[in-house]
């Protein structure tokens, strides 16, 4: 039986509800980006089929936007009720930072968010352009301020400790941290990514179904040239950040590549395929090892050497299963979207690109990879920087509040639930809109449903029943 303590339980809950709300965010930065493009190529060429897939998306931003607002807040709640010794010891930096976000993004969103979703007959359409680039660059800003708080817990500077609590001393330093730059570009491109494959996923399955064809060309047609763009793009941002992290958090790179005990100098770390990490005899079963490639992959080096994960006690080391298969799903997903951009490339080439259904398949189940590799990767970062909720400052044993084991495995309870009801709703429906498909032959003059009062940003998406 599991013995699980209220601190392994505040834990498992953080870990629930920002599994889910992240995905939100990400689809809401990918295609409120998506948006101002169409939106902008169809007042430069005019051309209707740029009209046809704004609306569409912009019916599914708006419920993945009202999704994200809700499991936004309860995030925020947690920091006070089940990590109030973190919020005592850090709040003066991570306080400030997330209401900065609130301040600059969420109002520039919430400020042109109803004129982009419902001001299409009552405004200018270049002022309506603007209100779409400016929700676009509000949900950038919120990435910028949300990873600015959460690469200082990773990477902190800038800051004095005064009376047992972080105290800001330079604020420049805390918003750049060493981390900081590498994190944004990383997440940003994870974000795009993630919508591209959505993109792609419901133009290919379309043409699968040969329903609203000419829109569903276009759709794979654009995702797939951000794929081209962007995948290859995220793994040398990814390798940088790899190198930052081996400066900055070595045991993390350690638990990733499932090295535990210091090779001798010159021999070099292998690059463990595949394997168990062993906790208790540190070490990993069955392992499958290719010499030297971690230490060229790292250290740029065929001899180069990491710090291994024997170096530090164990007390201070990540759970390192979770850490290293999270780790491989991320790479392995990221190499399938490179094989997946340099195929769609190839059968443009040959003209047949919205032909093979293979193809179209594959596309298909790549749907939610984007989703998944940046799951894996947030468990990547927030496992592996273990034991410490503020790395090197404060141990996550020491952030929790004290409550009961009762009162933590009820709320737990109560957020899987409601978690699962509410948000299993507002994505089925996301996909309900997806399957319908967008309206042939649209025109803003014949859409009876902007001609209706503004409501919520649900009331943006109408005209499909689950």
């Amino acid at each position: 039986m599991i013995d699980l303590n209220a601190i392994d339980l505040a834990r498992i809950q953080f870990a629930f509800t920002v599994s889910f709300h992240i995905i939100f965010p990400a689809i809401t930065i990918g295609l409120a980006s998506y948006l101002a493009v169409l939106e902008g190529l169809w007042l430069y060429t005019r051309k209707p089929i740029y009209m046809t897939l704004c609306r569409f998306w912009m019916k599914i931003f708006a419920v993945n936007f009202a999704m994200g607002v809700v499991s936004g807040i309860v995030m925020a709640y947690q920091f006070g009720t089940n990590w109030s010794q973190f919020s005592n010891f850090a709040g003066a930096i991570t306080g400030p930072l997330l209401s900065y976000e609130v301040m600059t993004a969420f109002f520039l969103e919430a400020g042109f968010l109803g004129v982009m979703l419902f001001g299409w007959k009552k405004v200018g359409k270049k002022l309506h352009f603007a209100s779409t680039i400016l929700v676009a660059i509000g949900t950038l800003i919120s990435m910028t301020w949300i990873l600015a708080s959460n690469s200082w817990m990773q990477t902190p500077q800038g800051y004095d400790i005064v009376d047992g609590r972080v105290v800001p001393v330079d604020w420049f330093e805390i918003i750049f941290n060493p981390s900081f730059p590498y994190r944004l570009v990383h997440m940003g491109l994870a974000a795009f990514l993630a919508t591209a494959l959505l993109v792609a996923a419901s133009g290919a399955w379309h043409l699968l179904k040969g329903t609203h064809v000419t829109a569903a060309k276009k759709m794979l047609s654009m995702a797939m040239w951000m794929l081209l763009i962007s995948a290859p793009l995220q793994v040398i941002v990814g390798d940088q950040h790899g190198l930052n992290t081996l400066e900055h958090q070595p045991i993390k790179v350690a638990a990733m590549e499932g090295h535990w005990h210091q090779t001798e100098k010159g021999e070099g770390v292998p690059l463990v395929l595949f394997g168990w990490p062993n906790m208790e005899k540190e070490r990993n079963d069955f392992a499958i090892e290719i010499p030297n490639l971690a230490s060229l992959i790292l250290t740029h080096s065929l001899d180069g050497d990491i710090p291994s994960l024997t170096s530090v006690a164990p007390e201070d080391r990540p759970y390192v299963p979770v850490v290293f298969f999270s780790f491989r799903i991320m790479v392995a997903l990221g190499i399938l979207m490179i094989v997946l951009a340099v195929t769609a490339l190839m059968l443009r080439k040959k003209g047949k690109i919205y032909e093979k259904r293979w193809f179209l398949r594959f596309c298909v189940a790549m749907g939610p990879s984007g989703l998944i590799a940046m799951l894996t990767g947030w468990f990547v970062t927030e496992t592996g920087r273990q034991p410490w909720v503020v790395y090197g400052l404060q141990r996550t044993v020491d952030a929790g509040s004290p409550n009961s084991v009762t009162a933590m495995s009820l709320s737990l309870l109560i957020f899987v639930l409601v978690y699962l009801c509410v948000f299993g709703v507002g994505v089925r429906y996301m996909l309900a809109l997806i399957t319908k498909g967008p309206a042939d032959d649209y025109t803003l003059e014949d859409d009876e449903h902007l001609n209706k009062r503004p409501a919520r940003p649900l009331s943006a998406a109408d005209g499909v029943e689950i």
